[in-house]
């Protein structure tokens, strides 16, 4: 297991934001938890200098291209570049140093996956380097993936099915559990378990982490296969998460890895990196 760092984007600035309330055309605007002048190169720069692999950058809406380029290109091969994505702007992502990128909506019609969009995303940029975002809500006893600003549901459920069937077309799946998605309230648990079970290509989940003991929660549960995304509780964006301890939690992870100490994480296990 690992953990997988985040540059979340919206108006050309580093921001976090709740899981859900980004609507467009609100006059309101999502709840935003922190929003700073720092630079998101200046976040790629640390997460490159801590050796912190298979993060993303994340452009919540337009105007925030710059930003997006000018962290890839500090952290060249580092970063997975979501948000937005079509099979005429990726390759411009992975040319300007994404080591993936990340792609939701647009394989997405009417509800279902359109697997004509979904073949074209994958002859465009190839199968190793796209990732699924499969992020869901619950409902009722289903974990449902949305799309469009998480505000639609589709009718995909994620299932032990539906992760088998679309593994064949991407080297891995971001999941937020969006229901608790910078809340802090919590992971989803049973969410996370299913992943474990049933993902059989790396996967890294996000969503409602609110201690350092949710890295440790999330091994245990993922049983090691699954990765864990902190944002709006680190305190590099506002919380009470001390970055440098998360840091220190995954050098002691790797030093365990070395050591023989684990069974090979979700990068290792299928042969594939993040």
């Amino acid at each position: 297991m690992r953990f997988r760092p985040c540059i979340d984007l919206r108006g050309g600035r580093v921001v976090q934001i709740v899981g859900g309330s980004l609507r467009e055309g609100d006059p309101k605007g999502p709840v935003t938890h922190f929003e700073t002048e720092r630079s998101a190169a200046d976040y790629a720069r640390m997460y490159r200098a801590d050796g912190l692999r298979g993060g993303h950058v994340i452009m919540l809406g337009k105007g925030n291209e710059a930003e997006a380029l000018a962290a890839l290109a500090a952290y060249p091969g580092g970063l997975q570049a979501g948000g937005g994505m079509t099979p005429a702007n990726a390759g411009h992502y992975l040319d300007a140093g994404a080591s993936h990128v990340i792609v939701t909506s647009y394989v997405f019609r009417e509800g279902r996956v359109d697997t004509d969009r979904l073949n074209e995303m994958v002859r465009r940029v190839g199968r190793r380097r796209l990732v699924l975002d499969l992020s869901c809500r619950r409902r009722g006893e289903a974990y449902v993936v949305v799309t469009d600003r998480w505000q639609r549901f589709t009718e995909v459920e994620v299932t032990r099915e539906t992760l088998a069937r679309l593994a064949g077309y991407c080297d891995g799946f971001l999941v937020h559990g969006v229901d608790v998605e910078g809340r802090r309230m919590g992971i989803e648990e049973g969410l996370v378990k299913a992943l474990e079970a049933w993902s059989p290509i790396p996967v890294t989940y996000a969503g409602g982490a609110r201690s350092l003991d949710d890295l440790d929660r999330v091994k245990a549960l993922g049983k090691g296969r699954v990765d864990l995304t902190i944002g709006s509780a680190l305190d590099i964006f506002g919380g009470d998460v001390a970055y440098r301890e998360v840091v220190a939690w995954q050098r002691k992870e790797e030093s365990r890895a070395e050591g023989g100490g684990r069974d090979p994480g979700p990068e290792t296990r299928d042969g594939s990196g993040g």
